[in-house]
């Protein structure tokens, strides 16, 4: 009985079963270098999907944009983001909701929930490590150290969260039968431009502060170094952080930090990592609010800040920044 002929333009393997082991080759080659393909070990390669983080949830941005995220050497990381105009109204609508809630709760509750912050990511530092290496072009040994310092720094601003309203707050003598005390209060909703260059320790020294006193926040990360953000969103999204206390958008900083700057629903600002050329129109659109400003200490600059000084970057001041200060009467005996 004659062979079955071949399909017109195939090749047979020698045993008449398959294709030619150098056509499998060459296929299974070019699946790998498009992501789809089996990559070491014989498995395919998950790849991780960066969103934004509003209202406790990763939505897609509904202007559906992205923008490739390189390593320190060029080296494509990933697709970011592009968060647009509307995305960042949802993130302020979503604090603004958060914000009375996360205020109202005692200040030992605020200190625990932040220490329970530092507990997740001491389980997930490696994985930090390895993004915090590649996006600032460290070695392991000094991300490792990054890393470390930032788990520590919600150790220490949480243990601030019961201890502020005592150096700040005071009993004030006056000549009537009345106490009068003065007592720090949430400031409401900040904006946080976060650092350019510290993709990690950076942005936990800055969102921490706002957060210990009471405030629901909305980040701007790091627009060439956001994936570490992302990723301490997902430690967020799984703590005891209620929903929409914290949201993270990832962009560009020239199309949203003037939206951020002019929302009359943002309380306080902090511009750190606002770019320079940028600064003035900012704090002029701030002002039409009436915002509160919070600037990097005078002579610093983003780049060559050290953020691994402590006594540079954990500052009970950048507590007080977010506060309003409320003086009440009180009748002697009632």
């Amino acid at each position: 009985m004659a062979a079955p002929k071949r399909p017109r333009g195939s090749r047979a393997a020698t045993n008449g079963r398959g294709p030619s082991t150098r056509a499998v080759t060459r296929v299974t080659t070019r699946a790998v270098a498009l992501g789809r393909g089996p990559a070491a070990g014989g498995r395919v390669e998950v790849r991780k999907t960066y969103k934004v983080y509003i209202g406790g949830q990763f939505p897609r941005s509904e202007s559906g944009r992205s923008y490739v995220v390189s390593a320190a050497d060029g080296t494509p990381l990933a697709n970011a983001v592009r968060a647009s105009k509307k995305d960042l109204r949802d993130a302020v609508r979503a604090a603004r909701g958060a914000a009375a809630g996360w205020g109202n709760r005692t200040a030992m509750n605020r200190g625990q929930v932040l220490y329970r912050v530092a507990e997740l990511m001491e389980g997930r530092r490696d994985q930090f490590v390895a993004e915090v290496a590649q996006a600032e072009g460290l070695r392991d040994e000094r991300a490792r150290e990054l890393v470390n310092r930032a788990i520590d720094r919600w150790v220490w601003y949480a243990g601030w969260a019961d201890k502020i309203a005592q150096v700040l707050g005071s009993s004030n003598p006056v000549a009537s039968d009345y106490f009068n005390f003065t007592i720090p209060e949430p400031t409401g909703l900040v904006g946080v431009v976060a650092p350019e260059t510290s993709s990690l320790l950076g942005l936990v020294s800055r969102l921490a502060p706002p957060l210990v006193g009471g405030n629901s926040v909305v980040v701007l990360a790091s627009e060439s170094r956001p994936l570490p953000a992302i990723t301490l969103t997902e430690v967020l999204a799984t703590s005891d952080v209620p929903d929409g206390v914290v949201n993270v958008l990832t962009g560009r900083k020239r199309e949203l930090v003037p939206v951020l700057a002019a929302h009359a629903d943002v309380d306080a600002l902090d511009v750190w990592g606002v770019p320079d050329e940028l600064r003035t129109d900012v704090e002029l659109a701030a002002a039409d609010s009436v915002m509160r400003i919070a600037r990097r200490p005078k002579g610093a600059t983003d780049a060559r800040f050290d953020w691994l000084d402590d006594r540079a970057s954990e500052r009970p001041e950048w507590i007080a920044a977010y506060l309003e200060m409320k003086t009440v009467w009180h009748p002697i005996g009632v």
